[in-house]
C-alpha cells in the first residue's frame, strides 16, 4: 500500500461507516516497500492533522520496519515541524506466552506504544494447558484475559470477559512460568 491506496482507504472507511473521525487507524501490515509504506504513513498523519483520525499505528511490523517508520517520523519532523510526523500510538501482532516477540515488546516498551495482542489465546488451541489453567484458577480469569487482546466476539459473556482485565497483574514469577522461547 502506498500514499494513494491509503488516502483512499481512509476515504472508504469514512464512506462505508458513516463516521466523522476514526479513533484508530492500523497500517495492516509492512508490504509496498519503504516507499509504500512511507507513503500510507504519510496519507495516515494528514488525516490526523486533519482530525479525521485520533490515534496511528501499524500491525505485523517487524523491528526493522519499526526503526525504519521511526526515522521516517523523524524526517517529517524536520521538514515540517516538532509533532508533525505522526506518533507510533499502537501496534498490533500476533502475541501470547507461545509467541512472545520479545524485540517486538521491548522496542514497544520502550518508546510507549501500546501492544495490542491478535490470537492472543492462540485461536483457542492453548486452553488446556496446565499452567494457563493453573493462573486462571490463581487469578480468578479465564484463559483469554492477557496483553491488550483484540476482542472479537458476538458472545455477551466474552465481551464481558474482553474488558474485564485490568484489575489484576501477573506476577513476575508467573509470567516467566508462562514464557516458551
Amino acid at each position: 500500500m502506498g500514499y494513494d491506496q491509503a488516502k483512499a482507504s481512509i476515504e472508504s472507511s469514512f464512506k462505508q461507516t458513516g463516521l466523522d473521525y476514526i479513533d484508530l487507524y492500523l497500517i495492516h501490515a509492512p508490504y509496498g516497500g519503504k516507499e509504500g509504506r512511507t507513503g500510507a504513513w504519510r496519507a495516515l498523519v494528514e488525516a490526523q492533522q486533519a482530525g479525521k483520525i485520533r490515534s496511528l499505528g501499524v500491525s505485523n511490523y517487524g523491528v526493522h520496519h519499526l526503526n525504519e517508520l521511526e526515522a521516517y517520523i523523524k524526517e517529517l519532523e524536520s521538514q515540517n515541524g516538532k509533532g508533525k510526523g505522526g506518533e507510533i500510538s499502537v501496534g498490533q501482532w500476533e502475541l501470547h506466552p507461545w509467541l512472545t516477540r520479545p524485540d517486538i515488546v521491548g522496542w514497544c516498551q520502550q518508546r510507549g506504544v501500546v501492544c495490542e495482542a491478535y490470537c492472543p489465546i492462540v485461536r483457542g488451541e492453548r486452553f488446556e494447558d496446565p499452567m494457563l489453567q493453573s493462573l486462571t484458577k490463581k487469578y480468578g480469569k479465564t484463559p483469554a484475559q492477557g496483553f491488550v487482546p483484540l476482542p472479537k466476539s458476538v458472545t455477551p459473556s466474552r465481551i464481558k470477559e474482553n474488558a474485564d482485565v485490568s484489575d489484576f497483574e501477573l506476577s513476575k514469577d508467573d509470567m516467566e512460568s508462562l514464557t516458551t522461547d
